[in-house]
């Protein structure tokens, strides 16, 4: 009972919704304005139909923001859970994606109750951006039948029937669904670079519906809705089907705690003093998805496009999560028939825009030049995200990472003559100064440094994803300092999710007044940090040195600039 009563909500929750209510309710509304549109079009992709979609986001938004770990988090259909759920609905029909979702909350419960949250940092960053766009393109992939507005198309894979859905239009083309997908996604696209404030979504999709009544072009719409949310039931539940659906049901718990718990790190880097509780993100997702089955909802998730419009929009408190699930509960109930009226097309139009802006090209780009194993780990999982299924993908990925973070931890392992006289600090190695690790390992020295608000650490050993967050994110937590020195020259190996979790840490440290220095890089590793452009801000401001007593000797300086110098006291004042 204790595990449990600790992931419930608490009058903590809430301190921060009394701060500023009207900046978190304007963000809502603003969300809601983006969720619209995008949980029709999930609604429609998983099979289910357009009022699955917004009652998953009304259901699981509301009781998730209530439930969940994260402040900011926005929950709601996501165009990852429709890839799981297509080829459920084609092989279990409809209610067996419900009951899927009602054991992946089951699951997803034991998960949080077990305290497995913790763990999902231990995530390789190629793998998530291979992933990430993987998933980007199967939900193209998804789209090609309504874009070309073909109806019937067939295959056991995404792009099988992309394919049959492209030959058919070619025997048969007829271009005005075409023409609408691509309008619509290009004015959400040039739209979102040029004034991304504007809900360019929702107003493409207004804009083709106005077109297609006003013309009466042949177009696919979503038909006719019920006004309001279906009374709760569990009328599609059946006992025995459970051993059947259990294997997908861990599919759908496995994506859903995945992508929140990415979600909720996204949350937190992109806001200040944010950190959530990811065994309570875990509970409020299992909350989410019991209650969404009994009202006709698909599987949520956590929304990361949705989260970050949350977040930008200045959101502070769970009550902008609840304000975006009221807005869509009262488009629910008032406007069913004109949102009907929507073409097919125009929701196709909306996600082959949200998979372009899926992809963050840069970032593909410089896993791809980091190290070797990383691009491979990346492509890996991309390559079988698309072929396969998601669930492997991952678990290929992560398995392939770990074989190759193995290998170069066993290639760093080399041994060293140390001499019996005392410990001579980072002497065996030639890229470090002797009498810098000497001076700076001495206790004393030690005591002089933290006397006058300065720490220095010292990583040994590999810097990889299986050990970057259990020491690194240790250190965004240290008190009365005002310059960390982080000594690098005794790191083994480095890849790019420790490259990142390393930048993650230098951002929470400078957020809070701390300034940042880095000694001892090695010439292998700076390549690693450059291309992932990790701490490119410490070097234009001179703040990375070659070694130790270089690095505290700038950090007396700027904590007591010398006398008569303007410069330096400028910098001393930009960095402290």
């Amino acid at each position: 009972m204790t595990r449990v009563g600790g992931l419930l909500p608490t009058r903590a929750d809430w301190r921060q919704a009394r701060r500023s209510p009207g900046r978190d309710l304007i963000a809502g509304l603003t969300v809601a304005v983006v969720a619209l549109p995008l949980a029709l079009a999930f609604g429609v992709s998983s099979g289910l139909g357009a009022q699955a979609g917004l009652a998953t986001a009304v259901v699981a938004g509301a009781l998730a923001a209530v439930f969940g770990g994260s402040n900011l988090q926005v929950s709601g259909p996501t165009g990852a859970m429709t890839v799981v759920l297509v080829p459920i609905m084609r092989q279990y029909g409809a209610d067996g994606v419900l009951m899927v979702g009602l054991l992946a909350g089951v699951v997803l419960v034991a998960l949080a109750v077990a305290r497995v949250g913790r763990f999902a940092r231990y995530m390789p960053m190629p793998v998530i951006e291979g992933f990430t766009a993987g998933i980007a393109v199967v939900i193209a992939l998804q789209q090609i039948p309504a874009a070309l507005g073909v109806a019937g198309a067939t295959g056991d894979r995404v792009w099988q029937v992309a394919a049959d859905a492209a030959a058919r239009f070619a025997g048969d083309p007829r271009p005005a669904a075409p023409l609408m997908a691509l309008a619509v996604a290009g004015a959400m696209l040039v739209g979102a670079r040029y004034r991304p404030a504007v809900p360019f979504s929702l107003l493409a999709v207004v804009a083709a519906t106005v077109v297609a009544q006003i013309t009466g072009l042949d177009v696919a719409r979503i038909g006719a809705l019920p006004a309001g949310l279906p009374a709760p039931s569990l009328g599609f539940a059946d006992p025995g089907a459970v051993s059947a659906l259990l294997p997908p049901a861990l599919a759908v718990a496995a994506l859903a705690a995945l992508e929140s718990l990415l979600c909720a790190s996204v949350a937190d880097a992109m806001s200040v003093g944010e950190r959530h509780d990811p065994d309570r993100e875990l509970f409020g997702q299992g909350i989410a998805n019991l209650a969404a089955p009994l009202f006709g909802g698909i599987p949520a998730t956590a929304a990361i496009a949705r989260t970050a419009v949350n977040v930008r929009s200045g959101a502070r408190s769970r009550v902008s999560a609840l304000t975006h699930a009221a807005v869509l509960a009262v488009i629910v109930f008032t406007a069913g028939g004109l949102v009907g009226r929507i073409p097919l097309a125009a929701l196709a139009g909306v996600l082959l825009a949200t998979t372009v802006r899926m992809v963050e090209v840069g970032s593909l780009r410089a896993i791809a030049r980091s190290t070797r194993s990383d691009a491979v780990v990346m492509v890996l999982t991309f390559a079988v995200t698309v072929a396969l299924d998601l669930v492997t993908a991952v678990m290929v990925g992560v398995g392939v990472a770990i074989v190759l973070a193995l290998r170069a931890v066993a290639r760093s392992v080399r041994v060293e003559r140390v001499p019996l006289e005392g410990d001579q600090g980072d002497a065996a190695d030639p890229a470090a100064d002797p009498a810098a690790d000497l001076a700076a390992d001495q206790d004393a020295e030690e005591r002089r440094l933290l006397g006058e608000h300065i720490v220095a650490y010292r990583f040994d050993g590999p810097l990889f994803f299986g050990a970057a967050h259990r020491f690194l994110l240790e250190l965004s937590e240290v008190a009365d300092v005002r310059v960390v020195i982080l000594r690098m020259s005794r790191v083994s190996t480095i890849d790019a999710t420790g490259a990142s979790v390393l930048g993650d840490v230098i951002t929470r440290l400078e957020r809070r007044g701390i300034t940042v220095l880095l000694s001892g890089i090695r010439q292998g590793h700076d390549q690693v940090l450059a291309a992932l452009g990790i701490a490119d801000h410490l070097r234009r401001d001179g703040l990375v040195f070659s070694d130790t007593p270089a690095a505290i000797t700038c950090a007396r300086t700027l904590l007591n600039p010398p006398t008569g110098s303007p410069l330096l006291g400028d910098r001393a004042k930009a960095a402290i």
